[in-house]
């Protein structure tokens, strides 16, 4: 597979994307550190937010804040915009509405759901979990191991930092009740292979969890056609407010128990949902959903309704962001003392998203994240709480990598920026 094509997308004759029109609609990347333009380059953390969401957030205090199910205007207008908010996300993920539930984020979420989940589990029984995920799905998993619950980590591939599926398969045991894996891991940008995986599992008669918040801004999420049980994503990493939402299959909904209060109601999606939600935030949902469909019909006007439009704008997304990558990650590579983590291979670009972690040879990841900062350059160092991931690296106690993340309102001039700041670290 070349660098530009992708099995990401469902859409193969969407126009280029409109980068020109994509950076009117945020207004944060108007921002100048010290003199530079700010280049948000830190999106694996979080996305900034088009002007549409902020000006949904907004609308909804001005003209419909107000608690659910209540016999008033205010009270109903937020009953519709939570059923808009779960329309929208039914779109995104290509399910039912009452299949979407919503929370403060996706960390919180999972160890709620997991929670639900381990009431049905006993001693002995297993679930299987990987070192290239982020703590958010690994830790929820690991808190049932006070049931007796066994967990088994599955290792990664270190020469590209990709599963080690044969590995994978040896942890696979009649015993085996979930498999929690990332769609893309959020420190080294692999997409794993998620369809193969579901098999794995339904084949061992397991459920499957899988963790997509790095993926949903580079890739169309289908959970209908990978079969999976469960699926969770923060609407922050895809130019939204901070939130989480997790898919579930209607009869898993039904089936686990979750944790809430007596009033509650028992039915779908509300029974998952506790307490009063984020409404503001869920305004912003939607307005994030639409905007993807906005400019996936930029993109293709012959987009007949909102999934098809989000299906072209990922897929326009995903080539102008791969472009992005085979100029960053070869200019990374010819770096004095850079270490590259990850698959580098121009040829397997299909199976990586435009996320890569680094480490210089001089200094720490804080130092060179702190002089990419003062230029207006903005990246992450640390550990991005995919822990297992830096320990089983062995960077951990030495400040962990500096990570680079690009989306599509990021451009080719950031990059350069990127590279010629990082040549004049490593050399000074």
């Amino acid at each position: 597979m070349n660098a530009s094509s992708s099995q990401h997308g469902s859409q193969t004759q969407a126009a280029p994307l409109d980068v020109s029109w994509v950076r009117m609609q945020f207004p944060s990347l108007k921002q100048v550190v010290n003199g530079h333009p700010a280049a948000f380059l830190d999106a694996p953390a979080g996305t900034q937010v088009p002007r549409c969401v902020i000006d949904a957030v907004c609308d909804y205090f001005e003209s419909s804040n107000a608690n659910t199910c209540g016999a008033f205007i205010t009270s109903r207008r937020t009953d519709e915009m939570i059923a808009a908010a779960r329309l929208a996300m039914a779109d995104f993920f290509n399910c039912d509405s009452d299949e979407v539930f919503f929370g403060p984020n996706m960390t919180t979420m999972t160890f709620a759901l997991a929670r639900g989940i381990g009431r049905d589990l006993r001693p002995g029984d297993e679930i299987v979990v990987t070192m290239l995920d982020h703590d958010a799905n690994v830790a929820p998993w690991r808190a049932l191991e006070e049931r007796g619950v066994i967990v088994r980590q599955v290792d990664i591939r270190e020469d590209d930092c990709t599963l080690d599926m044969a590995d994978l398969r040896r942890k696979i045991t009649d015993r085996t009740k979930l498999i929690a894996v990332g769609y893309a891991s959020n420190a080294v940008g692999t997409v794993n292979p998620v369809e193969e995986i579901v098999r794995l599992a339904h084949d061992a008669g397991a459920l499957i969890f899988i963790d997509a918040v790095h993926y949903a801004p580079h890739g169309t999420i289908d959970v209908r056609r990978l079969d999976c049980d469960f699926l969770a994503c923060s609407p922050y990493k895809f130019f939204g407010p901070h939130m989480g939402c997790i898919y579930g299959k209607r009869e898993l909904l039904l089936r686990f128990r979750p944790y809430k209060v007596r009033p509650a109601p028992e039915t779908l999606p509300d029974r998952w949902e506790t307490g009063t939600q984020i409404h503001e935030g869920l305004a912003g949902v939607s307005a994030a959903v639409d905007y993807i469909a906005s400019l996936g019909r930029r993109c293709d006007p012959s987009a007949t309704n909102r999934r098809s439009a989000i299906a072209s704008a990922h897929h326009a997304m995903r080539e102008y962001e791969m472009r992005l990558a085979v100029q960053m990650i070869p200019g990374l590579l010819e770096i004095p003392g850079l270490r590259f983590y990850g698959i580098s291979d121009l040829s397997r670009f299909g199976e990586r998203v435009p996320t890569v972690s680094v480490r210089l040879a001089k200094g720490k990841p804080l130092d060179a994240a702190k002089f990419l900062g003062d230029r207006g350059i903005f990246t992450w160092d640390g550990n991005y709480y995919a822990l297992n991931l830096t320990e089983r690296l062995g960077v951990e106690k030495d400040g962990g990598l500096l990570r680079i993340g690009l989306v599509h309102y990021n451009t080719a001039e950031e990059v350069e920026r990127l590279l010629s700041t990082l040549r004049e670290f490593a050399a000074s």
